[in-house]
Protein backbone atom coordinates (compact mmCIF):
# COMPACT_ATOMS: atom_id res chain seq x y z
CA UNK A 1 0.00 0.00 0.00
CA UNK A 2 1.37 3.39 -0.95
CA UNK A 3 0.92 6.36 1.33
CA UNK A 4 1.34 10.04 0.55
CA UNK A 5 3.16 12.23 3.04
CA UNK A 6 -0.07 14.12 3.67
CA UNK A 7 -1.58 10.91 5.03
CA UNK A 8 1.17 10.38 7.57
CA UNK A 9 -0.10 11.19 11.02
CA UNK A 10 1.68 14.14 12.60
CA UNK A 11 1.65 13.80 16.38
CA UNK A 12 1.87 17.04 18.33
CA UNK A 13 3.65 17.16 21.67
CA UNK A 14 2.71 20.82 22.08
CA UNK A 15 0.93 22.04 25.25
CA UNK A 16 -2.40 22.04 23.39
CA UNK A 17 -2.23 18.25 23.31
CA UNK A 18 -1.87 17.95 27.08
CA UNK A 19 -4.91 16.49 28.73
CA UNK A 20 -6.57 18.50 31.48
CA UNK A 21 -6.78 15.52 33.85
CA UNK A 22 -4.32 12.72 34.51
CA UNK A 23 -4.79 9.48 36.43
CA UNK A 24 -3.37 9.67 39.96
CA UNK A 25 -0.72 6.95 39.38
CA UNK A 26 1.09 9.15 36.89
CA UNK A 27 1.35 11.95 39.44
CA UNK A 28 2.93 9.43 41.81
CA UNK A 29 5.39 8.45 39.09
CA UNK A 30 6.15 12.13 38.58
CA UNK A 31 6.95 12.59 42.25
CA UNK A 32 9.45 9.72 42.09
CA UNK A 33 11.06 11.08 38.94
CA UNK A 34 10.82 14.71 40.11
CA UNK A 35 9.21 15.73 36.85
CA UNK A 36 5.78 16.91 35.77
CA UNK A 37 3.70 14.51 33.67
CA UNK A 38 2.20 15.52 30.34
CA UNK A 39 -0.32 13.28 28.60
CA UNK A 40 -0.73 12.89 24.87
CA UNK A 41 -1.35 10.24 22.22
CA UNK A 42 -2.02 7.41 24.65
CA UNK A 43 0.98 7.77 26.96
CA UNK A 44 2.32 9.96 29.77
CA UNK A 45 5.70 11.64 29.35
CA UNK A 46 8.26 13.00 31.81
CA UNK A 47 11.08 15.16 30.40
CA UNK A 48 14.57 15.73 31.80
CA UNK A 49 16.41 18.51 29.94
CA UNK A 50 20.19 18.44 30.41
CA UNK A 51 20.48 22.09 31.37
CA UNK A 52 23.68 21.22 33.18
CA UNK A 53 25.52 20.80 29.87
CA UNK A 54 26.80 23.25 27.30
CA UNK A 55 26.95 21.27 24.09
CA UNK A 56 28.91 22.70 21.18
CA UNK A 57 29.41 21.58 17.61
CA UNK A 58 32.24 23.69 16.32
CA UNK A 59 31.40 27.25 17.36
CA UNK A 60 27.65 26.53 17.65
CA UNK A 61 25.92 26.11 20.99
CA UNK A 62 23.36 23.33 20.58
CA UNK A 63 20.05 24.07 22.26
CA UNK A 64 18.88 21.57 24.92
CA UNK A 65 15.59 21.48 23.00
CA UNK A 66 17.35 20.22 19.90
CA UNK A 67 19.04 17.12 21.30
CA UNK A 68 19.65 17.31 25.05
CA UNK A 69 16.31 16.38 26.59
CA UNK A 70 15.91 12.91 28.03
CA UNK A 71 12.41 11.51 28.45
CA UNK A 72 10.42 8.61 29.90
CA UNK A 73 7.07 7.56 28.43
CA UNK A 74 4.61 5.35 30.31
CA UNK A 75 1.51 3.63 29.00
CA UNK A 76 -0.89 1.06 30.44
CA UNK A 77 -2.06 1.08 34.05
CA UNK A 78 -0.50 1.46 37.47
CA UNK A 79 -0.45 -2.34 37.81
CA UNK A 80 0.70 -3.11 34.28
CA UNK A 81 2.75 -0.31 32.77
CA UNK A 82 5.16 -0.14 29.86
CA UNK A 83 8.12 2.23 30.12
CA UNK A 84 10.06 3.45 27.12
CA UNK A 85 12.78 6.01 27.72
CA UNK A 86 15.53 7.88 25.95
CA UNK A 87 18.43 8.82 28.21
CA UNK A 88 20.99 11.52 27.37
CA UNK A 89 24.39 10.78 28.90
CA UNK A 90 27.92 12.05 28.58
CA UNK A 91 30.77 9.77 27.58
CA UNK A 92 31.99 9.85 31.19
CA UNK A 93 28.56 8.72 32.48
CA UNK A 94 27.94 5.94 29.96
CA UNK A 95 29.51 2.92 31.71
CA UNK A 96 27.92 3.74 35.06
CA UNK A 97 24.51 4.26 33.48
CA UNK A 98 24.69 0.99 31.55
CA UNK A 99 25.60 -0.90 34.72
CA UNK A 100 22.75 0.77 36.61
CA UNK A 101 20.23 -0.15 33.90
CA UNK A 102 21.29 -3.77 34.17
CA UNK A 103 21.15 -3.77 37.98
CA UNK A 104 17.66 -2.26 37.89
CA UNK A 105 16.42 -5.00 35.52
CA UNK A 106 15.60 -2.60 32.71
CA UNK A 107 16.61 -3.28 29.10
CA UNK A 108 18.80 -1.22 26.82
CA UNK A 109 17.37 -1.56 23.32
CA UNK A 110 19.76 0.86 21.59
CA UNK A 111 22.87 2.98 22.17
CA UNK A 112 23.49 5.63 19.55
CA UNK A 113 24.80 9.10 18.72
CA UNK A 114 23.03 12.09 17.20
CA UNK A 115 25.55 14.84 16.52
CA UNK A 116 28.86 14.91 14.70
CA UNK A 117 31.95 16.39 16.34
CA UNK A 118 30.14 17.52 19.47
CA UNK A 119 31.83 18.53 22.73
CA UNK A 120 31.38 16.95 25.19
CA UNK A 121 30.82 13.61 23.49
CA UNK A 122 27.26 12.40 24.03
CA UNK A 123 25.52 9.03 23.94
CA UNK A 124 21.82 8.23 23.89
CA UNK A 125 20.20 5.09 25.26
CA UNK A 126 16.74 3.68 24.54
CA UNK A 127 15.44 1.93 27.66
CA UNK A 128 12.48 -0.43 28.03
CA UNK A 129 10.71 -1.93 31.04
CA UNK A 130 7.41 -3.48 32.05
CA UNK A 131 5.76 -3.82 35.46
CA UNK A 132 4.21 -1.71 38.22
CA UNK A 133 4.30 1.95 37.20
CA UNK A 134 5.76 3.33 40.43
CA UNK A 135 8.28 0.50 40.66
CA UNK A 136 9.45 1.23 37.12
CA UNK A 137 9.79 4.89 38.08
CA UNK A 138 11.91 4.04 41.13
CA UNK A 139 14.18 1.83 39.04
CA UNK A 140 14.56 4.52 36.38
CA UNK A 141 15.18 7.12 39.08
CA UNK A 142 18.13 5.07 40.35
CA UNK A 143 19.52 4.96 36.81
CA UNK A 144 19.19 8.71 36.24
CA UNK A 145 20.96 9.28 39.58
CA UNK A 146 24.15 8.03 37.88
CA UNK A 147 24.10 11.17 35.72
CA UNK A 148 24.24 14.87 36.52
CA UNK A 149 20.78 15.36 34.99
CA UNK A 150 19.01 18.14 36.93
CA UNK A 151 15.55 17.34 38.27
CA UNK A 152 12.49 19.48 38.65
CA UNK A 153 13.58 21.88 35.93
CA UNK A 154 12.05 22.87 32.64
CA UNK A 155 13.24 24.93 29.72
CA UNK A 156 12.13 28.54 29.76
CA UNK A 157 9.70 29.76 27.14
CA UNK A 158 11.28 32.15 24.66
CA UNK A 159 9.92 34.17 21.73
CA UNK A 160 9.90 32.16 18.51
CA UNK A 161 13.02 32.92 16.48
CA UNK A 162 12.73 30.41 13.64
CA UNK A 163 10.60 30.63 10.50
CA UNK A 164 7.94 28.12 11.53
CA UNK A 165 5.75 28.85 8.50
CA UNK A 166 8.57 27.83 6.16
CA UNK A 167 9.51 24.80 8.26
CA UNK A 168 5.98 23.44 8.62
CA UNK A 169 5.15 24.03 4.95
CA UNK A 170 8.35 22.40 3.74
CA UNK A 171 7.89 19.30 5.90
CA UNK A 172 4.15 18.96 5.38
CA UNK A 173 3.13 19.04 9.04
CA UNK A 174 2.67 21.44 11.90
CA UNK A 175 4.68 21.24 15.09
CA UNK A 176 5.74 23.46 17.96
CA UNK A 177 8.46 26.06 18.40
CA UNK A 178 10.25 27.74 21.25
CA UNK A 179 13.06 30.22 20.81
CA UNK A 180 15.14 29.21 17.80
CA UNK A 181 14.06 25.54 17.80
CA UNK A 182 11.15 23.96 15.92
CA UNK A 183 10.00 20.43 16.72
CA UNK A 184 7.79 18.14 14.64
CA UNK A 185 6.61 14.60 15.28
CA UNK A 186 5.29 11.96 12.91
CA UNK A 187 4.04 8.41 12.76
CA UNK A 188 5.69 6.96 9.65
CA UNK A 189 4.67 3.35 10.26
CA UNK A 190 1.05 2.28 10.05
CA UNK A 191 -0.19 0.32 13.08
CA UNK A 192 -0.49 -2.23 14.45
CA UNK A 193 3.00 -2.87 15.80
CA UNK A 194 2.98 -5.43 18.59
CA UNK A 195 5.37 -6.69 21.24
CA UNK A 196 4.83 -10.30 22.27
CA UNK A 197 1.25 -10.06 21.06
CA UNK A 198 0.39 -6.75 22.76
CA UNK A 199 -0.31 -3.75 20.53
CA UNK A 200 2.09 -0.86 21.14
CA UNK A 201 1.11 2.78 21.55
CA UNK A 202 2.24 4.50 18.32
CA UNK A 203 3.66 7.76 19.69
CA UNK A 204 5.38 6.01 22.57
CA UNK A 205 6.85 3.06 20.74
CA UNK A 206 7.44 4.03 17.12
CA UNK A 207 7.07 7.78 16.80
CA UNK A 208 9.42 9.86 14.66
CA UNK A 209 10.70 13.36 15.35
CA UNK A 210 12.48 16.17 13.56
CA UNK A 211 14.11 19.04 15.48
CA UNK A 212 15.62 22.11 13.81
CA UNK A 213 17.60 24.99 15.29
CA UNK A 214 18.09 28.31 13.53
CA UNK A 215 21.74 29.22 14.04
CA UNK A 216 21.44 32.23 11.75
CA UNK A 217 19.16 33.36 8.93
CA UNK A 218 21.28 31.36 6.49
CA UNK A 219 22.09 28.32 8.65
CA UNK A 220 20.06 25.57 10.31
CA UNK A 221 21.23 22.55 12.25
CA UNK A 222 18.85 19.62 12.62
CA UNK A 223 18.62 16.21 14.15
CA UNK A 224 15.94 13.59 14.09
CA UNK A 225 14.83 10.03 14.58
CA UNK A 226 12.83 8.43 11.76
CA UNK A 227 11.17 5.12 12.70
CA UNK A 228 10.47 2.97 9.63
CA UNK A 229 10.00 -0.62 8.54
CA UNK A 230 12.96 -2.56 7.18
CA UNK A 231 12.17 -2.06 3.50
CA UNK A 232 12.34 1.72 3.96
CA UNK A 233 15.75 1.90 5.65
CA UNK A 234 17.83 1.96 2.45
CA UNK A 235 15.63 4.53 0.64
CA UNK A 236 15.63 6.87 3.66
CA UNK A 237 19.37 6.57 4.25
CA UNK A 238 19.94 7.16 0.54
CA UNK A 239 17.73 10.25 0.48
CA UNK A 240 19.58 11.77 3.42
CA UNK A 241 23.00 10.99 1.96
CA UNK A 242 22.04 12.40 -1.44
CA UNK A 243 21.19 15.70 0.26
CA UNK A 244 24.41 15.85 2.26
CA UNK A 245 22.80 14.88 5.58
CA UNK A 246 24.82 12.50 7.74
CA UNK A 247 23.22 9.35 9.13
CA UNK A 248 24.59 8.95 12.67
CA UNK A 249 22.86 5.69 13.66
CA UNK A 250 20.54 2.95 12.42
CA UNK A 251 19.17 0.58 15.06
CA UNK A 252 16.17 -1.43 16.18
CA UNK A 253 13.69 0.52 18.29
CA UNK A 254 12.76 -2.42 20.54
CA UNK A 255 13.46 -6.13 20.91
CA UNK A 256 11.06 -8.69 19.45
CA UNK A 257 8.49 -6.24 18.09
CA UNK A 258 6.41 -7.36 15.10
CA UNK A 259 7.12 -6.23 12.47
CA UNK A 260 10.61 -4.92 13.35
CA UNK A 261 10.94 -1.12 13.43
CA UNK A 262 14.23 0.62 12.68
CA UNK A 263 15.33 4.06 13.85
CA UNK A 264 17.40 6.25 11.54
CA UNK A 265 19.16 9.18 13.23
CA UNK A 266 20.59 12.08 11.25
CA UNK A 267 22.56 15.29 11.65
CA UNK A 268 22.13 18.18 9.21
CA UNK A 269 23.97 21.50 9.02
CA UNK A 270 23.55 24.01 6.21
CA UNK A 271 21.34 26.59 4.50
CA UNK A 272 17.71 26.30 5.66
CA UNK A 273 16.32 25.46 2.23
CA UNK A 274 18.86 22.68 1.74
CA UNK A 275 18.33 21.19 5.20
CA UNK A 276 14.54 21.24 4.79
CA UNK A 277 14.73 19.75 1.30
CA UNK A 278 16.88 16.88 2.55
CA UNK A 279 14.58 16.08 5.45
CA UNK A 280 11.53 16.30 3.18
CA UNK A 281 13.18 13.86 0.78
CA UNK A 282 13.75 11.43 3.66
CA UNK A 283 10.12 11.73 4.75
CA UNK A 284 9.01 11.12 1.18
CA UNK A 285 11.24 8.04 1.06
CA UNK A 286 9.23 6.46 3.88
CA UNK A 287 6.42 5.91 1.38
CA UNK A 288 5.90 2.63 -0.43
CA UNK A 289 6.56 -0.93 0.51
CA UNK A 290 4.34 -3.24 2.50
CA UNK A 291 2.11 -1.77 5.16
CA UNK A 292 2.02 -3.50 8.56
CA UNK A 293 -1.75 -3.24 8.51
CA UNK A 294 -4.56 -0.84 9.14
CA UNK A 295 -6.05 0.51 12.34
CA UNK A 296 -7.11 3.69 14.02
CA UNK A 297 -4.61 5.81 15.90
Amino acid sequence: MRRSLSLLLAVSFAPAAIQAQRPAPWDSVGRVLQASPTSTAGYVQYAFPRRDLTLRVGVVNVSPRLSLTAWARFSGTSQGATLMGDLVVTEAELRSVQAAIDSQHLTVTAVYTQQLGESPRMSYLHVHGEGLAVDLARRLDRVIAHTATPRGVSLATAPVAIDTAAVFEALGARGSANGNVAQLSFILVLPPISLRGARLVPGQAYGSRVNLQAVAEDRYIATGELAVLGDRVAPVVGALATHGIAVTAVHNRLLDETPPVYDIHFWADGPPAAVLAGIKAALDATRGGASPGGGNM
